[in-house]
């Protein structure tokens, strides 16, 4: 432990060690948590929280889960890598779970969200010149405005995210951007002979918890097969039970070509993350045309295994379809005028901010914060409210109360 200097809190000794070695690509509020149980978080002081991003969806299952935990200890004490220049013996175990679990043929592992992303589109361009005959280097892939896929700089390509994209630039080729819950604008984009995939979040998590209309992925889904075109779903956030299902898809019983998932995949202790699709998409990736070295590796298909059994074991999906409703109910019922507009499905949910007096979203979660409740703005003016799915009514009741406490301490 550092001594402490100057009256300096530990917590701000360690946020000043983050600002002088690590690089300045994050914004974080200023907490700086060691601990973690169920919906609870706990920082240096010994401050208890709620936490109501959840690690934008990883900690579904709750921090620290036994289950989980004890999958990751178990395995990382016999073997946690070899590669894939050999098998081992945690692989076949885990594809044969997981491909069972959602539905489809195949699986190819991969590590982080953006991995997972990245690999849908080179399957889906794969395809596109191998089955459905697009011209070579001609093939592209539509996706949706203020979309949010990751950040490398293939998908910041199609990215209007200008932070993002801002001096990153020359950029990949081959995107088609259309407004996002607009079938009319994918009609008509798919019009196009060279379009291989349609790549869409059910919701769209990063740009503020924004829930398209009823039957959007329906006529989606419809739309791309009597096109020939691919429908690849990021459920990386919205899956895993968030939304209420356990794919934010089932909402519509929609199926995608392809479907990518992470971030909850390991319940939050280990980056994992999948793309599935059936044979005809998948066979089209061939020895040598694509991996990772860590893809795969025995901890991570242990811990994915534990993790999955943890949401059907425990209801999550159902769990979390209850609590949301309650959570915007109770939302809905504060009178404050910075509260605009409450949004969302299961406990994927957002609100919005409405400047006060000077006072913004950041503010508010800064009080939040003081509060005993940790939640994080996005676009200025939203703020997301996305709770491990394992809390129970009486936390939730107690998290709107904090809520509502917080928005009235500005008037």
């Amino acid at each position: 432990m550092m001594a402490m200097t100057e009256n300096k809190t530990r917590s701000q000794q360690l946020i000043e060690l983050e600002e002088k070695h690590g690089a300045h690509n994050y914004h974080p509020l200023p907490v700086v948590l060691e601990k973690g149980e169920g919906v609870f978080v706990w920082d240096v002081e010994g401050k208890k929280y709620y936490d109501f991003l959840s690690a934008y969806s990883a900690v579904n299952q709750g921090h620290c889960h036994p289950k989980i935990t004890q999958a990751l200890i178990e395995q990382s004490q016999k073997l946690a890598l070899t590669s894939r220049a050999f098998h081992n013996n945690c692989l076949g175990e885990y594809e044969k779970f997981i491909t069972s679990y959602f539905g489809y043929d195949k699986v190819l592992p991969m590590n982080s969200g953006a991995e997972g992303v990245e690999t849908a589109l080179k399957m889906a361009r794969k395809w596109g010149y191998e089955k459905k005959g697009i011209p070579a280097n001609e093939a592209k892939i539509i996706v949706c405005e203020s979309n949010f896929h990751g950040r490398t700089i293939n998908i910041i390509s199609f990215s209007a995210d200008q932070d993002a994209r801002n001096n990153f630039g020359p950029f990949t080729p081959g995107y088609i951007s259309i407004p996002y819950n607009n079938t009319t604008a994918l009609a008509e984009a798919l019009k196009d002979k060279n379009v291989a995939a349609f790549m869409v979040e059910p919701i769209q998590g990063e740009a503020g918890v924004m829930v398209p209309d009823e039957g959007y992925l329906k006529k989606v889904a419809e739309l791309c097969k009597a096109a020939h075109v691919l429908f690849i779903a990021d459920e990386i956030q919205t899956g895993i039970a968030r939304t209420g299902r356990l794919l934010a898809c089932d909402w519509e019983n929609v199926r995608p070509d392809v479907l990518i998932l992470g971030k909850a995949l390991s319940g939050g202790v280990y980056p994992v993350s999948a793309v599935l699709a059936d044979d005809e998409i998948m066979m089209c990736i061939q020895p040598g045309q694509h991996g990772s070295t860590y893809g795969g590796n025995p901890i991570a298909c242990k811990v994915a295994i534990a993790a999955l059994e943890v949401v059907v074991d425990e209801k999550l999906a159902e769990r979390a379809n209850y609590m949301g409703e309650i959570l915007r109910r109770e939302l809905n019922n504060i009178k404050s005028d910075m509260l605009t507009l409450v949004r969302g499905k299961g406990l994927l949910n957002a609100i919005i901010i409405k400047e006060k007096n000077g006072k913004t979203a950041w503010d508010v979660c800064l009080k939040l914060a003081e509060n005993g409740l940790l939640a994080k703005p996005t676009h200025g003016d939203i703020i997301r409210f996305a709770p491990p799915l394992v809390i129970n009514e009486e936390q939730i009741m107690e998290c709107a109360a904090i809520i509502k406490r917080t928005l009235l301490s500005f008037e």
